[in-house]
């Protein structure tokens, strides 16, 4: 009986080691492993409503870009606050060696292209890359600018507001952001060409905003505020002053401060930009391939404030 079951045991085993050599092989490595994980790092210079539409976009493109091609894409979203903090940002997106660098504004786009001269670097809601990087951009840089034509909005404002000779505007911004010192010298320069005096009020504290607004309030027929992070970041505090004095507020970014704006849509420049990640992590393109993108810019009023104001559209 004992050798009956000796025997059988043994048969099991056979069985059982046969069954396992027809085993089909698996492959261990996982998607990290195969290259179908990336990380991208985003450096946002500060919070607020276009720069976080912009961020959005981006992700949101990418995002799906990936879905497409079975890969997918981690996120490392850290907001500096402060543009001398942007190095300390893109700094830990070097130090992990991500695979594209998300550079939102210009101060965040300087920063990336300091520290990193191999990993791709992508910038968004910045004006001007040859004035920024002194017509030489890196060749691991490319992006999407914000840029608007200053001529179609300087007209806009003289018709809507019916500007005539001697009329004074102000030009709103923080001179910590080279992008803002280019649209108001553009500006400045249209405006007087048909007579019409300009007038800089520029910060560089926060904390200068409110004398400095309530100043230009009581000077100014009318006050234009370039795609200036800071201000956007406080333009509740331009609202509120210069709704109460009755001046109008025409920005380049859009927003609830102005009376009308003629801007672009910061989530969708934010898609292109993802989608031109997507160029270089999928496709295997060279960042400075890509060149710089922008978006046509549209028209948008605010109707109760334009009816608060007293101002009548004829469009």
């Amino acid at each position: 009986m004992k050798k009956i079951v000796s025997l059988m045991l043994a048969l099991m085993m056979v069985l059982a080691l046969a069954a396992c050599g027809d085993a089909p092989v698996t492959d261990a490595t996982d998607d990290t492993e195969t290259g179908d994980v990336f990380t991208v790092g985003i450096c946002q210079l500060m919070e607020h409503e276009s720069l976080d539409k912009a961020t959005e976009g981006f992700i949101d493109a990418l995002t799906e870009k990936m879905a497409e091609s079975g890969k997918t894409v981690k996120f490392d979203t850290q907001v500096a606050g402060d543009a001398n903090l942007c190095s300390t940002v893109v700094n830990t997106f070097t130090a992990k060696d991500v695979d594209l660098i998300m550079a939102n504004a210009t101060p965040a786009l300087l920063a990336a292209a300091t520290a990193t001269k191999t990993i791709p670097v992508l910038g968004t809601s910045v004006t001007d890359y040859n004035d920024t990087f002194k017509g030489s951009i890196p060749a691991n840089v490319a992006g999407t600018s914000d840029a608007v034509p200053f001529d179609e909005q300087a007209k806009m404002m003289i018709d809507t507001l019916n500007l005539t000779e001697g009329d004074v505007v102000g030009v709103l911004y923080c001179t910590n952001e080279s992008n803002s010192l280019i649209q108001y010298e553009a500006v400045k320069a249209l405006f007087e060409a048909e007579g019409i005096v300009v007038k800089a009020y520029t910060f560089s504290e926060t904390t200068e905003l409110q004398a400095l607004v309530t100043k230009a309030a009581g000077e100014v027929k009318a006050l234009y505020v370039p795609s200036d992070n800071t201000v956007a970041q406080n333009d509740a505090i331009v609202s509120s002053i210069c709704t109460a004095k009755n001046v109008p507020v025409f920005t380049s970014y859009g927003g609830q401060v102005c009376y009308a704006s003629l801007a672009i849509d910061y989530y969708e420049l934010g898609r292109v930009t993802g989608e031109m990640a997507a160029e270089i992590l999928i496709g295997g393109k060279e960042a400075g391939t890509l060149g710089v993108k922008t978006l046509t810019p549209t028209v948008v009023y605010n109707n109760e404030l334009c009816a608060q104001l007293g101002i009548e559209l004829t469009n």
